[in-house]
């Protein structure tokens, strides 16, 4: 996904402290381009500076348009935003992560994605190339106090939802930027490799530890003529529980080993 093929378009905010906290959600998620249906000499630019902080240049470079068709006219696809469901209101709704495949499929691969062959690291254009492979894609916020009517979101060409509590299902404006500018980072970050998770070890792997727990326990003489076996099925049952990564499991084995390793000394001496 290029980040950069992203536009975030607000529907005539009414607060600019909610610009600036959503001028700061866009720069936390690597998308710069905002654009207001509104005239800028409305908004208080120290109140918008006061929230964006260090993303105050978003909202400083953000164009002004007289509606949501002017304002999307050159992107490829628009996704008006809204918790209201009814036969009005595009029917199906995506889910932000729904949204985020097919915002994948539009806006292409940002410069350091793209290469000759698939090749990583040797690019097949320019970055200024690169950056612009794609279409732009919209996703229109509307008013804090209304969200986008039924005729706003007929601008667009299909509807988000963002779950939330049915007794207070309404997000601030920002928040609602944050969540969906988080999904298509986290989409195009998970592409890159950037977000691996956690992988808890294999009981298969597992069963490494265990053994060496159990050797070194029984270096230093722990175990008797029995006890091995219960002693094993405990570790064992104790650190499945833990969900182990890699990391964890040796240095659990080091300690053991370093405990055998002192004990015998410490014997010799």
């Amino acid at each position: 996904m290029n980040l950069k093929n992203i536009v975030i378009i607000l529907d005539h905010p009414d607060e600019p402290r909610n610009i600036g906290a959503a001028c700061r959600a866009m720069a936390n998620n690597d998308i710069k381009e905002l654009r207001i249906v509104g005239r800028r000499e409305d908004y208080d630019v120290e109140k918008v500076h006061t929230l964006a902080i260090h993303a105050a240049y978003i909202f400083d470079k953000a164009s002004f348009y007289d509606d949501i068709n002017a304002a999307s006219a050159d992107c490829t696809l628009s996704a008006g935003t809204t918790r209201r469901r009814g036969k009005n209101r595009k029917g199906k709704l995506l889910l932000p992560q729904e949204f985020a495949e097919q915002a994948d499929l539009i806006t292409g691969s940002s410069c350091d994605e793209i290469a000759p062959d698939g090749a990583p690291g040797d690019y097949a254009a320019s970055s200024t190339e690169a950056e612009t492979k794609g279409g732009k894609v919209a996703v229109i916020f509307g008013n804090e106090r209304t969200g986008l009517t039924d005729e706003q979101l007929d601008m667009c060409t299909l509807g988000v939802a963002i779950p939330s509590s049915k007794e207070f299902g309404s997000l601030n404006l920002s928040h609602a930027v944050q969540i969906i500018c988080y999904h298509l980072f986290c989409y195009q970050s998970e592409k890159k490799g950037m977000l691996k998770g956690f992988t808890p070890l294999t009981l298969q792997r597992l069963d490494k530890t265990v053994t060496c727990i159990a050797d070194n326990l029984q270096k230093i003489g722990f175990f008797k003529i029995t006890g091995r076996p219960d002693m094993e099925q405990f570790w064992r049952s104790i650190l499945a529980r833990a969900a182990l990564s890699e990391s964890e499991a040796q240095y659990i084995e080091k300690t053991f080993t370093k405990m055998a390793g002192l004990a015998g000394k410490k014997k010799e001496e």
